[in-house]
């Protein structure tokens, strides 16, 4: 059986405050097999962007991965050096951000963000190779040629967005993060940009982990899902499984959030909020707002299991 091209085990990632230590990311555990798309999808606050951050190595002060393993082509990038770590951004593991707009530099030509990346990591290129290198990646997003010397703010945000896949697949990664690439863009763009990405997947064999919070998105892009609910990995499976019949009730409420086009007007939320990060409650952290919720919900923290092949969940419901 092939190995993962990346594990990431009892992951914590902690932000240290005057209050105490904010758990970000709380014991995360998960695979990502090679040419798979992962969805990690939850409310604001779970965790995903941490989780991105920590995956790039790019948490900051007063974060800090706290403990947990990160494991791609065998290496635990927990465990690297800064500048071993400098080498594996792009070269092995790549990220599209968010906000394509603070992403770019305003002031520096599209072909030459395209090309600085790999200049950094010591790819030797004549100006005919740079130029060749830089229309291939803007073909590969359908960008024209003549964006190549244009400035960003001289393209759409779709555009935008679109060099910065560019960007991520430069050196041809074996992973892809995506966080939230089109949340900021109208759902047509939004369409367009994912096509662009998931026409990319197959044609580089990339792995990729999409980060947001659109069920409906996840459900039309990944091939495996992972919710995660205040730091913690609430459940993880293939996705028509997931959506077809969810055990974790969290998982289950996303899901029945969807607008439905024979119930117009009529909106399904979860009821509360979000918990503190700084105060979890005892037990499952789900407790508090789930319709489920038993007495060993309160007291005891579920643990994160396979209950069926490929099917992991931590609710007492299929673990106690």
């Amino acid at each position: 059986m092939t190995e993962p091209v990346l594990q990431v085990k009892n992951l914590k990632v902690y932000y240290y405050v005057e209050a105490g230590a904010v758990k970000a990311v709380d014991d995360v555990s998960f695979d990502l097999d090679f040419g798979v798309k992962m969805g990690l999808v939850g409310e604001s606050g779970s965790g995903k962007s941490t989780m991105a951050l920590a995956l790039m190595r790019m948490i900051r002060p007063p974060g800090k991965i706290e403990s947990g393993q990160m494991i791609l082509d065998g290496m635990d990038l927990v465990k690297l050096s800064e500048e071993k770590m400098r080498q594996i951004r792009l070269r092995k593991l790549a990220m599209i951000p968010q906000g394509a707009m603070n992403a770019l530099n305003p002031v520096m030509r599209i072909d030459r963000q395209l090309v600085d990346g790999m200049l950094d990591h010591g790819v030797v290129m004549s100006k005919e190779e740079r130029e060749a290198r830089v229309g291939q990646l803007l073909e590969m997003v359908d960008l024209a040629p003549k964006v190549a010397k244009m400035y960003p703010h001289e393209l759409s945000g779709g555009m935008q967005q679109r060099v910065t896949v560019a960007q991520s697949i430069s050196m041809e990664p074996d992973v892809i993060i995506a966080d939230e690439p089109t949340s900021a863009l109208d759902v047509v763009i939004q369409r367009q940009v994912m096509d662009t990405i998931n026409r990319l997947q197959q044609r580089l064999g990339l792995s990729i982990i999409l980060i947001g919070h659109d069920m409906g998105l996840m459900a039309q892009s990944v091939d495996r899902l992972a919710v995660m609910y205040a730091g913690k990995m609430m459940e993880i499976g293939e996705t028509r499984a997931m959506f077809r019949s969810p055990l974790h009730p969290y998982t289950r409420l996303l899901i029945e959030s969807l607008p439905v086009l024979e119930n117009k007007g009529v909106f399904s939320g979860i009821p509360g909020i979000t918990p503190s990060l700084l105060n979890p409650p005892e037990g499952c952290v789900f407790h508090t707002r789930c319709p489920k919720a038993w007495d060993l919900c309160r007291e005891k923290i579920p643990e994160f299991a396979e209950v069926q092949p490929g099917r992991w969940v931590a609710c007492h419901l299929h673990t106690a």
